[in-house]
């Protein structure tokens, strides 16, 4: 008997749906919010207004592309966190209310999970155990993945994430939102040239709040000698803040990696799509005897596939919530 899920993730701003048949991902739709752009950032008042503009048209076509028609779906699946609460709260809504009204189940979705096993939503897919650098916007992690559901987070970071480092960056180099995507786009064209403090964090942790002020006090400096510095050195400068920040992941990444002995690893989250950090896996990859996996562009920002794919394997062994499902942020 096959199993079809419908997904929902509304964990941010990209209000998504996406319909999954025993785990494989028949349609993924994505509607991104465009007004944050106008603020340098997500607004959350703003962002839970337009999820819910955008969710009975997503679901629609998320529908449509899959050639599924709503009496064949046998649970509905959520991001029930962490995220923001507004946001998730449309999401979780309109779940459940599509559940309740057909008799439904229903699936919680832990995002940051879900991101992990995006790498099973196509091939080639990881062997178990395998490590994933989880990065994104608001989160780090390193984690050990025993099986789809046994994880473990055995490294993070103990303020800012990766994702905040490369945008508020962008922001003090006057760039838009999101930042990310367009540092990336000038450190190809770049030289690494400003050497930027690497932080002492034990273990497996990271942090990236001191390099953020550092960045900050670099730009102050160099901008008070001369006005045009970063309009004149700016490929450079994105150059030397993404090579640092890849530089501080991967050094945590290949010490997990050589304590733990594995060799099966995998990155994932929105700044698993840097086109650096994706190079740098594989060169550090090839060098450490790794296999290496990173998930396709579609699968690394947030998805409602991954959602539906970790939804399949929680389907499988019973584990579905009920009406009182509460979102939560962090």
């Amino acid at each position: 008997m096959d199993v079809i899920i419908l997904a929902i993730e509304s964990s941010c701003d990209d209000t998504s749906a996406a319909v999954i048949r025993n785990g494989e991902v028949l349609s993924n739709c994505i509607a991104n919010q465009e007004a944050h752009r106008l603020y340098g950032g997500v607004v959350p008042e703003v962002a839970s207004r337009a999820h819910q503009a955008n969710m009975i048209p997503v679901v629609d076509l998320a529908l449509k592309k899959a050639g599924v028609a709503k009496a064949s779906i046998n649970a509905v699946a959520f991001t029930r966190g962490p995220g923001l609460l507004g946001s998730l709260l449309v999401g979780t809504s309109f779940a459940k209310g599509f559940a309740l009204s057909r008799g439904l189940p229903l699936i919680e979705v832990n995002h940051m999970q879900a991101h992990v096993l995006a790498h099973f939503a196509e091939d080639p897919k990881p062997h178990f155990p395998f490590l994933c650098l989880t990065v994104s916007g608001g989160h780090t992690q390193i984690v050990l993945v025993r099986d789809f559901l046994d994880m473990e987070v055995i490294g993070e970071t103990l303020d800012d994430a990766a994702g905040e480092a490369f945008d508020k960056s962008g922001k003090l180099l006057g760039l838009g939102y999101p930042a990310g995507p367009l540092i990336d786009k000038h450190a190809a064209a770049g030289q690494v040239r400003f050497p930027f403090p690497e932080p002492a964090v034990p273990e497996l942790n990271f942090s990236f709040s001191g390099l953020k002020t550092s960045i900050l006090y670099f730009l102050k400096k160099e901008v008070g000698n001369n006005p045009d510095f970063v309009q004149e050195n700016l490929d450079d400068i994105c150059a030397s803040i993404q090579d640092t920040i890849i530089t501080i992941l991967l050094k945590k990444l290949r010490k997990a990696a050589r304590q733990t002995g594995i060799r099966e690893i995998a990155i994932a989250g929105g700044v698993s799509a840097n086109s650096g950090l994706r190079r740098a896996l594989e060169s550090m990859g090839e060098k450490e005897g790794w296999t290496t996996y990173v998930p396709a562009f579609q699968y690394c920002t947030d998805n409602a596939g991954m959602i539906g794919v970790t939804a399949y394997y929680k389907y499988l062994k019973g584990e579905f919530c009920g009406q009182d499902a509460a979102p939560f942020a962090r």
